[in-house]
């Protein structure tokens, strides 16, 4: 075993090079390597002859490391079975609590955590970063106790007693005036450049942006319905994710929204990025303007979990208040889950079902005016991710379901449907064709967290065929403020341990 060891040990030190580099992917498969190599059998049985097979002393170090990588990639499920996976080798070892402690706070499960960095801190006592991830953790857990409890005790939603006439514009503003039922395409391209300056809107126009979408919004319906003419085309775009410089260079790319040139933006457009706020009040400003040119769609970041981890509302609370992000939460329960183009194309943030024979008409009856449930086809649709095989697996991600070609083949024969456009994933060129062309990832935040180095794109299907055309872009400069600047000051490490 001793050649199978040495040679775990070299693919270990490719995964930390490619790890470095920010090649997750490779550093991920590198370490797959390593623990392969550490777990084969000995064809020759001499080391077996008592049933006892050598175990390489390394093995938890190659799950923590692997579990790393499924942290960066976003993948917490299998970061939980892998670091897992370290404690149970090396029930000692303290790197397999962080990381599992770690995945179970992305999940938002922080009584689950403080298990995991309570046992750390037990094991590596004068490691500063332990104890502080533990006081970041119970801290957390306190805070949902308090939250819950004055939760209770509140009986009206912001939207029925926010009182707009108290609010007072400062005199010396000079930015854009928002008037309820006005706003034109001038009042949108102003508050481009507005926010563009690093400048906020006032507050008051803000909450007014906010409740006006709202009414809007409750017209709508769980899935939406879009018709294109034959002559005209339609643009979509996927996760955003708060780069509001990289969002404004899609409009100088493709034109801002018109009647002539609508756009389906699908969901994710906050969080993790530090421009959140100006990326959804110019989204919600446009759609004000054309409410049937411009279509969003709910992602799985347009949840409380999501906000409280992963930036928006610590964003929208430092920049404005407590009271607006509650509204945000409010509004972002009203958006649909869905839209279907010319009764051809159906885009979803995240994708299928972990059941065949869904029809539309039952995604129709889906109650959207809530945070997302455990499971169901909300949270699929939020949630799931395509995978290369078929049939259907448990998410990597530990929510939704990874499904394969034959699902999807199931869900567009069933409904009459040519293709499926999802999101929800970074991709190296900003788009994926999967599925032998019957499934398209689209994700529009390129360079995602100031650090992946991925491009971002957008599709444009024309009204006759509904022929996808794409277009990759990269990152533009942004004003000097990290991504996850207003994240959760654990997620904002970047989920590292020195």
């Amino acid at each position: 075993m001793a050649e199978e060891f040495a040679a775990a040990e070299k693919a270990k030190a490719e995964g930390n090079a490619h790890f470095k580099d920010g090649r997750y992917a490779k550093a991920l498969a590198a370490y797959s390597q390593a623990i392969e190599l550490s777990e084969t059998e000995d064809d020759d049985g001499l080391d077996s002859l008592d049933d006892v097979k050598p175990k390489n002393p390394s093995i938890q170090i190659y799950y923590a490391n692997r579990a790393f990588c499924h942290i960066k990639m976003e993948n917490f499920g299998s970061a939980l079975a892998d670091s897992s996976k370290a404690i149970e080798a090396a029930p000692e070892f303290p790197k397999g609590y962080y990381r599992r402690g770690t995945a179970y706070m992305a999940l938002n499960r922080p009584k689950d955590a403080l298990k995991d960095f309570t046992q750390l801190c037990k094991l590596a006592p004068q490691d500063r970063d332990a104890r502080d991830k533990l006081k970041q953790c119970q801290k957390q857990v306190q805070s949902e106790k308090f939250a819950m409890a004055i939760g209770c005790e509140k009986t009206k939603p912001v939207s029925e007693t926010v009182e707009l006439d108290k609010m007072i514009v400062d005199s010396t503003y000079t930015g854009p005036v928002y008037e309820s039922g006005t706003i034109t395409p001038e009042f949108c391209k102003e508050l481009m450049e507005w926010q563009k300056q690093e400048r906020p809107i006032a507050k008051k126009y803000a909450y007014q942006i906010v409740l006006d979408m709202m009414e809007l919004l409750k017209s709508r319906t769980t899935l939406v319905d879009i018709e294109v003419p034959d002559s005209g085309e339609v643009t979509v775009c996927g996760d955003v994710h708060g780069q509001y410089y990289d969002l404004l260079n899609i409009w100088n790319i493709n034109g801002v929204p018109s009647e002539d040139n609508p756009y389906l933006f699908n969901g994710d457009f906050v969080d993790r990025g530090s421009f959140s706020a100006e990326v959804i009040l110019i989204l919600f400003a446009w759609k004000l303007a054309f409410p049937n040119h411009l279509h969003l769609a709910r992602g799985n970041h347009e949840t409380r979990n999501m906000n409280k981890l992963y930036g928006f509302e610590g964003e929208i609370t430092k920049k404005y208040d407590e009271e607006l992000y509650s509204l945000f939460c409010e509004c972002f329960c009203l958006l649909p889950l869905c839209h279907v183009i010319n009764k051809q194309v159906f885009v979803v943030h995240g994708g299928l079902f972990s059941k065949d024979d869904v029809t539309l008409d039952m995604i129709r009856k889906v109650n959207r005016e809530c945070e997302p449930p455990d499971e169901g086809l909300m949270t699929e649709m939020l949630w799931s991710d395509p995978q290369p095989g078929r049939g259907r697996v448990p998410s990597k991600r530990g929510v939704g379901v990874a499904f394969g070609q034959d699902v999807t083949e199931n869900f567009l024969r069933t409904n009459n449907l040519k293709m499926v456009i999802r999101s929800h994933e970074m991709k190296e060129e900003g788009y994926e064709i999967e599925h032998s062309g019957k499934l398209v990832t689209v994700f529009s935040a390129p360079n995602y967290c100031d650090q992946m180095g991925n491009k971002g794109a957008f599709i444009r299907l024309d009204g006759k065929t509904m022929t996808p055309k794409y277009t990759s872009f990269a990152a533009v400069p942004h004003p000097n403020v990290r991504a996850m600047q207003y994240a959760n000051p654990m997620l904002g490490q970047l989920f590292g341990m020195s």
